[in-house]
C-alpha cells in the first residue's frame, strides 16, 4: 500500500508498517523530521525527483515524501473487532457499497477520532485503500482496523450472533437515530451516496434511524452522517475525550 503527504506519512510512521521512504530533494526540516524518524526505525530513506514521486503517488498531492506499507500482520475477522473493546460494548461501522475514496477516508478520519472498534467493507465493489484513501483519512487509515468481508448482510448476520446490535442509517427511517440506547455494542450501518442502503442490507439490520433535518437538502454527505451518530453513541456512554490530543 502507498500513503503519501505529510501528515498520513507521520502517522503512518508511528507504526511498524512502513517498508519504505521516499523524500523530495532538498533541505525541507519537516521532510528531514520524517527522515530521521524513518531511520530510527529502520526503513529505507531514499531521494527521489519530483517526477518520481509524482508517479509513485498516482498523480496524488504528495508534498514531497511517499511511504510503502506492508499489510496488515493478519487478516482481522467481525470476532476480532466485537471483542476488541475496552468496555463490553464495541463500536463499528459497516460500510455498504462506499466507492469513493474520498468519502472512505473520511469515514475513516472520524471512525479513528470516535475511537471505533473496526470498520467492516466489502471487498469488491468498494473503495481501494490506496494513496488518496490515506490521504483523506489524515492518515488514520493506518490506525483503524478494517475487516473486508465478501457479503455485507451476511457480515451484519455475524454481527448479530456476536451480540452486536445493527444500526442502519436511512433518510426515510422513522426512528430517529438519537432514540435508541447508543450504550449496547452498536454498529453503524451506512451505504453510498444517491443509493443508500441496498435492500438486502437494509432489511437485514435490526433497526433503521434517520437524521432529522431541516434545511432544502435531504441527504447530508456519508462522511458527515457516520460522524453524527458516532458522536451520539460517544454522549450516550459518556466518553471523555483525551485532552492531549487535537
Amino acid at each position: 500500500m502507498i500513503v503519501y503527504g505529510i501528515n498520513p506519512v507521520a502517522e503512518a510512521l508511528k507504526t511498524d508498517r512502513v517498508t519504505a521512504l521516499w523524500l523530495a530533494p532538498g533541505h525541507n526540516p519537516r521532510l528531514q523530521q520524517l527522515a530521521e524518524v524513518a531511520r530510527k526505525k529502520g526503513v529505507p530513506v531514499r531521494p527521489r525527483d519530483v517526477d518520481a514521486l509524482n508517479r509513485l503517488a498516482e498523480g496524488g498531492v504528495h508534498q514531497g515524501v511517499v511511504a510503502e506499507l506492508r499489510e496488515a500482520a493478519r487478516e482481522l475477522s467481525i470476532e476480532d473487532i466485537a471483542q476488541r473493546s475496552d468496555s463490553s460494548a464495541p463500536l463499528i461501522v459497516v460500510l455498504d457499497g462506499i466507492e469513493d475514496p474520498h468519502n472512505l477516508g473520511a469515514i475513516l478520519r472520524t471512525a479513528d477520532a470516535a475511537g471505533v472498534d473496526g470498520v467492516i467493507r466489502q471487498s469488491r465493489h468498494a473503495a481501494p485503500l490506496s494513496g488518496a484513501t490515506a490521504k483523506a483519512s489524515a492518515g488514520a487509515v493506518a490506525h483503524v482496523p478494517i475487516v473486508d468481508v465478501v457479503n455485507i448482510a451476511r457480515a451484519i448476520e455475524d454481527l448479530k450472533q456476536a451480540n452486536v446490535w445493527t444500526v442502519g442509517l436511512a433518510g426515510d427511517a422513522e426512528k430517529r437515530y438519537d432514540e435508541i440506547d447508543l450504550t449496547l455494542p452498536t454498529a453503524f450501518v451506512v451505504g453510498a451516496e444517491g443509493t443508500g442502503l441496498r435492500r438486502l442490507v437494509r432489511e437485514s439490520c435490526d433497526w433503521l434511524v434517520s437524521i432529522p433535518m431541516l434545511g432544502h437538502v435531504d441527504s447530508l454527505n456519508v462522511s458527515v452522517a457516520t460522524g453524527i451518530v458516532l458522536f451520539e453513541a460517544l454522549r450516550q456512554r459518556g466518553a471523555a475525550p483525551d485532552r492531549g490530543k487535537s
